[in-house]
């Protein structure tokens, strides 16, 4: 390192012409440097950084714009879907108003139709309790008819001798008889 500093110093002795040389004074150069650089920057770099800046500021505005545009959409979808979602909420208060309604109805078909079965079967019922009185009764009339007429029979049996009881049966055939010619006539 003492070499390139050393071949750095001899360049500050050489002689002057006209009083241009190298100052090797870092302190003092540096910001001469500096500046000299920079203004050589700033005037063939002003145009590429302004173009690099204008580039920029178009990406941004770009950025901007569609996140607008953006914005604007999720806005529109939101009111559509708040749009949709009260309707929704409509239909369902509209099918729940409908249910019940309905539910009510058929819950008073149901009892009708309870109420209506219940009489029939209380009018079975009743056709059944007079159906088996009167079986009953005819019964009753066969077993007194039939006791009955066995004690006639029984009676007539023991009143009746032989000559009358032929002369009954012959005349219950004639009476036959003449029943059967009406008939046919």
């Amino acid at each position: 390192m003492k070499n390139v500093t050393d071949s750095f110093g001899s360049l500050g002795h050489w002689p002057s012409a006209g009083g241009f040389g190298f100052n090797t004074d870092i302190l003092a150069t540096n910001p001469i440097n500096l500046s000299v650089v920079l203004g050589v920057l700033i005037f063939f770099g002003k145009g590429v950084l302004s173009d690099l800046l204008d580039n920029r500021k178009q990406r941004i505005l770009n950025t901007i714009r569609n996140s607008e545009e953006l914005r604007e959409g999720a806005i529109e979808q939101l009111e559509k879907a708040r749009a949709r979602l009260r309707k929704v909420e409509a239909e369902a208060d509209e099918y729940r108003v409908n249910g019940y309604s309905e539910i009510e109805r058929e819950k008073l078909n149901l009892i009708n139709s309870t109420y209506n079965t219940l009489e029939q079967l209380e009018n079975y019922k009743n056709e059944t309790i007079n159906f088996e009185q009167q079986r009953a009764i005819n019964q009753v009339r066969q077993r007194v008819l039939q006791q009955a007429l066995q004690g006639a029979l029984g009676t007539i049996n023991s009143c009746l001798n032989k000559e009358l009881h032929l002369r009954t049966i012959s005349t219950n055939i004639g009476m036959f008889a003449s029943m059967k010619e009406i008939r046919n006539n």
